[in-house]
């Protein structure tokens, strides 16, 4: 046989013996510690091709720890994995449809590997001591099941068999009473939606289906019908261009996170609300302390956040960036008290840094316009009630006849009963007064609505000691410090 066809491999280690073995190619005899593999080309090829694919499993599919022992205080989970743009985006929305809250972290993706270390919290404060959560996290992280599959779905359950409905437009007191009476009007039936309100904007994800069938509406006519409907309404007497409506598939959405997406095409963040001057959530104190520095040595823009700690800000932070096309290399974040102080070191994806005044203004706003979406002011009311046709529409019809303003909404209905959480100020942007919850209350029922909470509005202005001021870095300590946290160096100093 032709030299040409023979390859000899220095057989030095164990794991590549046992993989040509398994793999089957080739003719082969060991000589004085030389394996020799008879085999056409066509057959190298094939071995190469098995090689890379074992390679590209191995380096694709992240490698998750869960550790109770290293920390007093939290449980660390740990991810590694190749490097992909989303990546950290996956694993902080995995960990936010949990309602598991991030006491510090440390990212790091340089190079072509994403190793990332959180140290986390249930929603009372305490570690994860639960077997079958520590599971249900490890397998949604390497892909193995989502968590929809494992338990209904952290982000709404039964979606598939239901329409949803996408609407952006004006805010306006009692908007949301008009839209839940049009879909009563229109036979839909509410299962599940979620609002937000900012900057004088709206988005709502709407889920709906045929309040006689139970099926999801998949008449074109009566779609259109419906989106007709609710455009008009969006619209009003002065948002003839920017009010907008669409159907999507329920299945592909992440509501949260199609959330920030629509606020972000909706360009919210550069829309001042009419009641700046008076209302206490729009003042400049309020804003998040957002500062955005390039380091043109290693071309990387920091982007750093301060402001009230609050759960789920990590990902509303990472659902900006992305949408932004940037991609974070480097990051920390921790809380100190009520504090949360986050740094990430950026580029675009083309590979470059913030490269203009206009841009790095730009970021910033939309940053605080992420953390500050979620972070409505004002009452909190608990609606709970068994489900029935018309129960959305009359409820916040009377928050309207009562002064009250929808700045928020999450509602789900399951086994028959609705449970709907609303936090509404009065129609100026204020806290309202209790003489007006009270109302509400006594009409809806005491037994069906509760007040849970007065949030007052956050001070996201307050400045850190000068030890902790925004933009302080140095990339050589973040990694320093990343690695010792990752256990790859027995010290960060």
């Amino acid at each position: 046989m032709s030299r040409r066809v023979k390859r000899c491999y220095e057989w030095t280690s164990p794991l590549r013996m046992e993989w040509l073995v398994a793999v089957g190619l080739g003719k082969k005899q060991r000589k004085s510690g030389v394996m020799v593999v008879d085999q056409s080309r066509t057959a190298e090829m094939e071995l190469r091709d098995e090689y890379q694919k074992l390679v590209h499993v191995m380096m694709n599919t992240p490698r998750v720890a869960i550790d109770n022992a290293m920390s007093p205080t939290a449980t660390v989970v740990r991810v590694n994995s190749a490097r992909k743009r989303g990546m950290l985006l996956e694993v902080v929305q995995v960990l936010a449809d949990l309602n598991l809250r991030i006491q510090k972290g440390y990212i790091s993706s340089d190079g072509r590997w994403f190793m990332d270390v959180f140290h986390v919290v249930d929603e009372r404060g305490q570690k994860l001591l639960d077997p079958a959560l520590v599971s249900l996290i490890e397998r949604s992280l390497v892909g193995e099941t989502s968590l929809s599959e494992a338990d209904g779905g952290a982000d709404g359950s039964g979606l598939a068999g239901l329409t949803a409905l996408e609407l952006t437009g004006t805010d306006r007191p009692g908007l949301l009473s008009e839209v839940f009476a049009v879909l009563r009007d229109l036979e839909c039936n509410i299962v599940e939606a979620k609002v937000w309100t900012h900057n004088a904007r709206i988005a709502s994800l709407i889920f709906v289906k045929d309040i006689h069938t139970g099926s999801p509406i998949a008449d074109g006519h009566r779609i259109h019908r419906i989106e007709s409907r609710l455009g008009h309404v969006l619209r009003g007497d002065h948002d003839v261009r920017s009010a907008k409506t669409a159907v999507s598939s329920p299945t592909l959405i992440h509501s949260e996170r199609r959330l920030h997406q629509l606020m972000f095409a909706d360009r919210d963040y550069e829309r001042l609300s009419t009641t700046e001057d008076q209302a206490p959530s729009s003042s400049s104190q309020s804003k998040p302390s957002v500062s955005v520095q390039n380091w043109a040595e290693r071309s990387y823009s920091v982007v750093s956040v301060q402001c009230r700690d609050r759960p789920k800000l990590l990902f509303d932070v990472a659902c900006t960036l992305t949408d932004m096309d940037y991609v974070v290399f480097h990051g920390t974040l921790g809380v100190d008290a009520d504090r949360a102080y986050q740094e990430f070191y950026i580029r675009h994806v083309d590979g470059g840094p913030i490269s203009s005044e206009a841009e790095r203004q730009r970021v910033i706003q939309c940053v605080q316009a992420a953390i500050e979406r979620r972070a409505s002011v004002g009452a909190r009311l608990s609606l709970k009630t068994p489900e029935r046709r018309g129960l959305l529409a009359e409820a916040t019809r009377i928050f309207r006849e009562n002064g009250l303003s929808i700045k928020s909404a999450e509602i789900t209905t399951k086994d028959g009963e609705a449970k709907s959480e609303f936090c509404v100020t009065d129609t100026g942007d204020h806290l309202p007064d209790r003489r007006s919850i009270h109302s509400v209350i006594e009409k809806i029922g005491e037994e069906h609505l509760t007040l849970s909470e007065h949030r007052a509005p956050w001070s996201y202005g307050e400045r850190p000691p000068a030890a902790e001021a925004v933009g302080s870095f140095n990339l050589g300590n973040l990694v320093k410090r990343n690695l010792y946290y990752l256990g790859l160096v027995r010290s960060c100093s």
